[in-house]
């Protein structure tokens, strides 16, 4: 009989049943173990007892909000974490993916999209968290005083250690990889998703804000993660 791979447990925290009856629904369709939870308090105990694989997280959480979740989460933990939001809240979204999530969905959603978005950021994760070394052939990207080494996923600035989400790696290496190469936002996304979702391009410059704050001397001033205004992003070639 085939060997089948562990079952990867996602947390689908949201106050509305409907929604988390449909999410854990589809999810255990396909072949996820779904726990659930109603509020943020409930949700960050599950999350320590339970250590799922992904979080679905609801923004507008009762007493503790998703917000609150979110940073409590990220300072223990680089858990995988999709936010949901309410249709027209460009800003909860973008203060979300700042607090460190790792992308975000729209309600109402596509269940088949809701899906297709956990496997991918958990193939995202799943390659930040190889730890098969072993056999890996050295891969690590120097650029002025950054220093990424692709197969352990560390990065360092002038050799102090920086801790990043997989999203923020991913995004860091495919900069990283062609110096000076201008990567549209549409073009980042492909990076990450594998598909270009142009309603989430503005996640990108989320994402970046965070890369930003954790490498440059001066997040207002970078040095190594370059705008191109009106086009996206370059990794800066002649630091």
């Amino acid at each position: 009989s085939e060997v089948n791979p562990p079952m990867k447990t996602i947390l689908v925290v949201d106050d509305e049943a409907k929604i988390v009856q449909i999410a854990q629904d589809y999810l255990s369709h396909d072949g996820f173990n779904v726990i659930t939870a109603d509020n943020g308090r409930q949700a960050l105990a599950l999350a320590q007892t339970q250590q799922p694989d992904l979080i679905v997280l609801d923004l507008g959480l009762p007493e503790v909000n998703g917000f609150d979740v979110t940073r409590a989460l990220r300072k223990v933990s680089e858990v995988p974490i999709i936010i949901l939001t309410a249709r027209g809240e460009e800003t909860d979204r973008l203060v979300g993916l700042e607090l460190g999530a790792d992308d975000y969905m729209i309600k109402p959603f596509s269940p088949k999209e809701l899906v297709a978005r956990v496997r991918a950021v958990l193939r995202r994760s799943e390659i930040k968290s190889s730890q098969d070394t072993a056999n890996a052939t050295p891969d690590v990207l120097r650029i002025a005083d950054v220093s990424i080494d692709v197969a352990r996923m560390q990065v360092r600035v002038a050799s102090n250690p920086i801790e990043l989400t997989a999203t923020e790696f991913q995004l860091l290496v495919a900069l990283a990889r062609q110096p000076g190469r201008l990567f549209t936002r549409a073009q980042l996304l492909d990076t990450l998703h594998g598909i270009a979702f142009e309603s989430y391009e503005r996640a990108i410059d989320a994402h970046i804000k965070n890369l930003r704050r954790k490498l440059e001397p001066n997040p207002r001033e970078p040095r190594y993660i370059l705008t191109v205004y009106g086009v996206g992003y370059k990794f800066n070639d002649a630091t």
